[in-house]
């Protein structure tokens, strides 16, 4: 016969207590996971409003370049960030698992 059969079990207000906190545990999980898919959600939607508007600015920023004569300063600055992207990117990609990078 196994020992914790013979030892007093866990009394009712016990059990209630575990079963509560168990389902609020995974009542708080269910919260979380839907407020990060919608803010995933939120943020997937609004990509093609970003795309958008920053084909917008660079064209804008392409006009004034052309009024004022002084060369467009983003595409210089946007063409080093996304190299830099680039660069970070594929480091991370290549870096074996667990290593410092």
């Amino acid at each position: 016969m196994r020992p914790y059969l013979i030892t007093a079990k866990p009394g009712r207000l016990n059990r209630a207590a575990r079963w509560a906190a168990r389902w609020a545990l995974k009542t708080l999980a269910l919260l979380v996971m839907a407020v990060l898919g919608a803010v995933v959600l939120t943020v997937r939607c609004a990509r093609p409003v970003t795309n958008y508007l920053a084909t917008r600015a660079a064209w804008l920023e392409l006009w004034a370049a052309s009024v004022t004569g002084i060369g467009p300063v983003g595409a210089a600055v946007g063409s080093g960030l996304t190299d830099e992207f680039v660069r970070e990117f594929h480091r991370a990609r290549t870096a074996p698992a667990g290593s410092p990078r």
